[in-house]
This record gives C-alpha cells, structure tokens and sequence, in this order.
C-alpha cells in the first residue's frame, strides 16, 4: 500500500485571499470554482485534507489535488487545464451564464426556464442546455412545496415528540392518531382498460361520485400496527368513540401517549371531559403546520397509493371494507417506520431552510 505524500503547507498573500475569499461569496461563480477556492482556504487555515474533505463532503483526494494545484500554480491552478480532443465549443462563460440566468430568476411572461426558452436566449442548443443543468443539478420545471410552522412552543413540542419516539416511556404504548377524512368512493364513468403488453392501464379522466367516508386510525409506533374505523361524518363525537375504542384494546396496565394534531375535533370540552376521567392519557400535540411530525401520516400516503388512488368503488360501504381490508393486511405484517432525526438536527434543517428564505430577496 503506497503513502499518501504529505500536503502542502499553503501560505496566501493578502491579494491571493481577497480574490479566493471574492470566489466563494460571488453568487455568479462557477460550483466548481468556488469549491475549490473554499478548498484552498481552509488549507491555509491549516486544516489536513482528511477534514477538508469531511468538512466539504468531497473525496480526500479532491482536497489534495486542488490544495497540491495552487501550490505550485497559484490561482492558475484553480482552473481545469486543457484536455486533448476537439477545442470545447462552449466556454466557461457561458456555462457560468447559463447557470447564473437560471438561478436568477424567470423568463419574461414565464414562472420558470425550459430547455428552448434558455436556448433561444442564450443561443445554444437544448442538448447543451441540459448538459449544463445536470452538472449542476438545477432542474427549472420541478418545485416542490414547504412551510415553516409559526407555533410559538414549536421547539419544546418537537422536542416532546421526537423524546417519544426515540425513547418510548417504559410501561405504556405510543399511537399516532389521526384521521383522513373526505376518501371519496369513485367509480369511473366507463371500465378500465386493464394493462396488457406494451399498453398500461387506461381508465377515464371522468368519474362518478358514490360519496365519502372519514378513517380514524391509530399507529403503534413500537408494534407497527393500526387501530382503525370508519365513519361517515367527521366530528368530535366520532373522535369520542374513536378513543374509546383505543381504550377498549389498549391494556388498563399500560399508560397511553396520543400524538395528535391541532384539529379543532381533538380540542372540543366533551374531548377534554373524556380525558380528564381516563388519567392514564397523556396527549402530545404536534407543532401548527407540522403534521409530517404525526408518523400515521406517512401510514396514510402508503393506502393513498396502495389502496386508494387506482381504486374503484361503487358505494361507501365497498370503500370502506377495502381501507379495512388494507388495515388487515398491513397489521399481518406489520413494519414499524424508524424514526432517525434528533431534535436538534431537525432544528439544523430548519435553519437551512429559514436562511435560503431569507437570502431569496422575497
């Protein structure tokens, strides 16, 4: 096994340190550039490229081979040399335009970029185009969606919730409750087409309406099954009967902690009556806007997609035997979700996300 050489010791000018230290805080230059730039620094800092690349999540060898780079080329040094082949026919300035117009906002009389409207701006093709964009991982048509819970308590109700669920009390059962209301019995205007070689399942865009029905489900975070009933309206009274129905199943010798949302149906004074004379209830209510806390949610996107959204049902009573039918199935072989962030972690995420927000200048 060879030994790896030994770094080089890197010593910046105050010009040298101005122009890397510009590299990384430019918001136009190049990732590739400002990676290494970062690299560079942190080298004349003193750090080994073992923590470099720790730092930076890059291989040990990219850390050595830029901060060996600089040390005999100086800034030169940060730039890809030239390979043989056929001159490259898009230059680096116009990749760094490309990917600056892309992240600085949208086209005229556009929500977002694609292929053929930055291809007629900056002149190249669609192919180039999207070359650029996964070297640099942007991907104009795609969003997705979030939003930052204004809870007052949201840190001491995370960091009650995330306790549960990495170290359940002794002597008790933890449920995640909750209830999917409004699941629609559909039934589709004309029969489906079923899959066949080389055809997918086609069914109509249309359908009928055979009316609703509301799940009232409870997940046992420990065991990985599920309590659940249907009812056809969706109140406090129904949530009442739901609970006793937990009580009816969950031994009297065990404590219950109910991970709950903040639904006006869990709050109502028959609710708080009922748990005042059951002492053996321990409620936790999730922070406003944060039901991806509540694991019976992750429960409920698995029917959605396995049970419910290619479904067909010609009346109430066929929808719900078939989200009991899915219960039953899903409690044969039952598989707890593992939950792996710490509280604080999650408040690192978090921060992450308020800084973009806030550098995004809206």
């Amino acid at each position: 096994m060879t030994k790896r050489s030994r770094a080089a010791a890197i010593q910046l000018s105050p010009s040298e340190r101005e122009t890397l230290d510009g590299l990384t805080r430019r918001r136009k230059t190049a990732r590739g550039v400002a990676l290494r730039a970062e690299i560079v620094l942190r080298a004349a800092r003193g750090e080994s490229n073992r923590a470099i690349a720790q730092s930076l999540s890059i291989n040990r060898d990219t850390a050595g081979r830029w901060r060996q780079r600089f040390s005999v080329h100086r800034m030169d040094g940060l730039y890809d040399e030239p390979r043989p082949g056929a001159p490259r026919k898009i230059l680096d300035k116009d990749v760094e335009r490309v990917v600056t117009m892309t992240l600085e906002g949208p086209p005229r009389a556009a929500t977002h970029w694609s292929t053929r409207t930055m291809s007629k701006t900056c002149g190249l093709s669609q192919a180039a185009i999207s070359r650029i964009w996964r070297a640099f991982g942007l991907k104009p048509h795609r969003q997705e969606t979030f939003k930052i819970s204004a809870d007052p308590l949201f840190v001491d109700k995370v960091r009650d919730i995330v306790g549960l669920y990495l170290n359940p009390p002794e002597r008790s059962v933890v449920l995640c409750v909750d209830e999917k209301s409004q699941m629609q019995a559909l039934d589709r205007s004309q029969p489906l087409l079923p899959m066949s070689p080389g055809q997918v399942e086609r069914r109509t865009h249309d359908y009928v309406r055979h009316g609703t029905s509301s799940l009232f489900a409870a997940l046992d975070i420990k065991a990985g099954q599920v309590m659940g009933t249907c009812y056809r309206r969706h109140r406090a009274k129904e949530f009442r009967r739901f609970l006793e129905q937990i009580d009816a199943n969950v031994p009297q010798s065990l404590e219950v902690h109910l991970v709950l949302d903040n639904a006006s149906t869990h709050k109502t004074p028959a609710i708080q009556r009922w748990l005042l004379k059951h002492p053996r209830y321990h409620v936790h209510f999730t922070p406003t806007s944060s039901s991806w806390m509540n694991q019976v949610e992750r429960w409920f996107a698995e029917l959605t997609q396995k049970a419910l959204r290619r479904s067909v049902h010609r009346s109430v009573d066929e929808l719900e035997r078939a989200v009991l039918a899915y219960i039953d199935a899903s409690n044969a072989d039952p598989r707890p979700f593992t939950w792996t962030k710490t509280a604080d972690q999650i408040f690192e995420s978090l921060a992450a996300v308020c800084r973009r927000t806030s550098d995004s200048g809206h």
